[in-house]
């Protein structure tokens, strides 16, 4: 039964004027870089690499770096060169597990289930980049580092197996996977062979690799994997290429390098590149590729085999030009092949540098290179230099070469890839599709992204000289950032809602050297909507408690008339896999309601979305429940609040939320099919908030 909000006690549903996007997404926008029908659907290759720096690559920091000790990255520098280079680009989070599932799932970590130093804890059985593009008829792949399958769930070390792990790649959209799956084993870069060097048993032990449900690191003697993972996505490639009418792929390498251990490859890489050349996958047993060798930790790249650069420099300034190599041979076998310019590639790191090289006696700082740039802040740190991420985007004749200084974030991964694909993202992304940013400059400006990251840690700050002087050692707990205005808000040691934000204009001041909080009214104001900000965007988590969980969410601010227009409802014709996102859709058409009625839709399918305004008279503790035949998506403010789309099991949803006193907007958006509607005159959606 439908329960008309405008008849509760306490409480009235409004509407928040409809904003009409100038902006439509690829269904509707025939200047979109995908909207060629005329060429097959666009391939998609993902690599994400594990702890390198923002100042790790080339055109970012090293080629231009006084200090005489730098390493090179000429493939990377090329691939920016040819695409975007995305200059301020941050992870969802400063360390992997979280800033993983992150860019797996869409959203930023106040919506994400994994949050904090939660490895190994099961990625959310929800919509990640793999089930969006298989739903738009990618073969998807996965090679290399996972650490989100589930293990924690699994007491008796006998039991730790993909039937077992409740998710496992292939249970979150992969059809293949191939790689490290526990997070412990992405720390040693030789799966079958012990490291005599290795500080701890851990770091000395081999490690398994899994291709679906088989363990086969007894195959793989002598592999090192960024030459082992590389080889596996050459030739998955290479074979997928060879399939007559093949569908599009999907493929996301994930490398395990240049995180530590400080491991070495074999040998040099080998000649050449492309299909013959270069890496190449043999697949037989204790030669499994063809740098498959007993010698294993051994080789040096020649650039970084100098007598003035300490062991564990060279170790790492070889990782990082391995990345590099292994990068330039699957851009020339994209290239051979023909498909080079039907293939978006993006390049991004997982959070910022790290400081460990897991050798015995032997100790690591990014210091030698000044791995995280102008900035201050290594991995797990919320400083510019533990967010801010290497990031290419080379999509050759689609998207034009430039360098894109708008802040972005993981989580704009996903409606990017959709936009690729031709679909819509699902609803309960935070992100916003990349794409029109980089397209020509006639089109109309692209949807902002929003930055946003909560983390937590009980390590400090490291005391590196090129650091402020208030932030060597400094202590960070519980952490914040948030972007508003165009101006970075971070804050440390949180204790609760109402401490300070730090508050710095980072595209002038990257080093975030000049707070300008307190420095005058506009800010002294802006801090009031930081602090705001941030309550509204966010779900608690109780595996990662903060100390503004308990703090009701601010209302938004009033019209300037005081009043609200009525509800509006938006219809989006088309045929969704599931709840779309509709930032960036061109409705149908719009009209004004006085409540949520499906009844009124008996010749319609597609989205429907409700947008309006909660009134709340006093602070409390509200009650939302949703009834709907449909699958749906509620959101309040930017949070997530009732998710009845990929996992609709009910027809009932219950959720309940701390609110201020004052308007709040929500948007009700639900899949309609008028062909489910069996009776014309009994509503099929309802919404209770009491």
């Amino acid at each position: 039964m439908l329960i008309r909000l405008t008849h509760l006690p306490l409480i009235r549903m409004l509407a928040l004027p409809l904003l009409l996007l100038t902006i439509a997404s690829v269904f509707f926008w025939p200047g979109s870089a995908c909207a060629d029908n005329t060429k097959p659907q666009p391939n998609i290759l993902l690599i994400l690499v594990d702890d390198m720096g923002w100042g790790d690559l080339g055109v970012n920091f090293q080629n231009t770096r006084t200090n005489p000790k730098r390493h090179r990255t000429p493939h990377l520098d090329e691939m920016a060169e040819s695409g975007v280079r995305l200059a301020q680009h941050y992870c969802a989070a400063p360390v992997c597990a979280p800033s993983r599932a992150s860019l797996f799932t869409g959203v930023h970590q106040g919506n994400a289930v994994v949050r904090d130093n939660q490895f190994d804890w099961p990625l959310e059985n929800n919509h990640t980049l793999a089930t969006v593009l298989r739903s738009a008829g990618y073969k998807t792949w996965l090679i290399g580092k996972y650490g989100l399958h589930g293990g924690k769930e699994v007491a008796d070390e006998e039991d730790q197996s993909p039937a077992n792990w409740s998710a496992y790649p292939t249970k979150r959209g992969f059809d293949e996977y191939f790689g490290y799956v526990r997070h412990v084993d992405g720390h040693q870069h030789y799966p079958a062979d012990s490291w005599p060097l290795g500080n701890s048993p851990t770091h000395i032990a081999p490690k398994q690799v899994w291709h679906n449900d088989r363990e086969v690191s007894g195959d793989l003697t002598g592999c090192y994997t960024a030459d082992l993972f590389t080889a596996f996505t050459k030739q998955a490639i290479i074979d997928h290429a060879k399939k007559p009418s093949a569908e599009p792929f999907f493929m996301m390498l994930a490398f395990d390098t240049p995180h530590a251990a400080l491991q070495l490859p074999t040998m040099a890489y080998p000649e050449g590149d492309g299909v013959d050349g270069g890496m190449q996958w043999i697949g037989k047993p204790a030669h499994m590729i063809n740098t498959a060798s007993p010698n294993i930790d051994c080789y040096r790249h020649p650039d970084c085999d100098r007598p003035d650069w300490t062991d564990v420099e060279q170790r790492f300034a070889t990782s990082i030009r391995r990345i590099d190599d292994c990068v330039g041979d699957l851009r020339a076998t994209l290239d051979e092949l023909g498909i080079a310019d039907n293939t978006l590639i993006v390049f991004t790191s997982d959070n910022g540098p790290h400081c460990e090289s897991y050798i015995k006696d032997e100790s690591y700082k990014p210091t030698s290179f000044a791995s995280y740039g102008p900035f201050d802040g290594i991995k797990r740190d919320c400083w510019e230099g533990g967010i801010r991420v290497p990031t290419l985007a080379c999509w050759p004749g689609r998207i034009e070469p430039s360098v894109d200084r708008r802040p972005s974030q993981s989580h704009d991964w996903m409606p990017t890839f959709a936009d690729v694909a031709g679909i819509a993202a699902p609803a309960r992304t935070d992100g916003v599709s990349l794409i029109p940013r980089w397209i020509s400059s006639n089109q109309p400006d692209a949807l902002p992204s929003q930055i946003y990251i909560e983390y937590f840690n009980g390590s400090p700050t490291p005391k590196y000289d090129s650091f402020a002087v208030n932030r060597r050692g400094h202590p960070r707990k519980q952490m914040q950032v948030v972007f508003l205005d165009g101006f970075k808000g971070v804050r440390y040691v949180i204790k609760n809602a109402t401490d300070p934000f730090e508050i710095y204009d980072v595209a002038s001041d990257p080093s975030e050297r000049v707070n300008l909080a307190g420095t005058s009214p506009k800010f002294i104001a802006l801090q009031t909507r930081m602090q705001q900000r941030v309550l509204q965007l966010r779900r608690p988590n109780p595996s990662a408690t903060r100390p503004y969980d308990d703090t009701p969410v601010p209302a938004m601010e009033p019209a300037s008339d005081g009043k609200s227009p009525p509800m509006q409802l938006a219809l989006y014709r088309g045929d969704y896999p599931y709840v779309p996102s509709v930032d960036g859709l061109k409705p149908e058409r719009t009209m004004v309601v006085d409540e949520i009625d499906t009844t009124r839709l008996l010749d319609f399918q597609g989205a429907a979305s409700w947008s309006g305004v909660i009134h709340v008279d006093e602070t409390r503790m509200v009650h939302f429940e949703l009834n709907s035949e449909h699958k749906a998506f509620l959101e309040l403010h930017q949070i997530g609040l009732i998710d009845a789309d990929f996992q609709r099991t009910t027809a009932t949803y219950k959720e309940s939320i701390q609110l201020e006193a004052g308007d709040h907007p929500f948007r009700l958006t639900a899949l309609i099919d008028a062909k489910e509607i069996t009776n014309a005159n009994q509503n099929t959606i309802g919404l209770s908030v009491k």
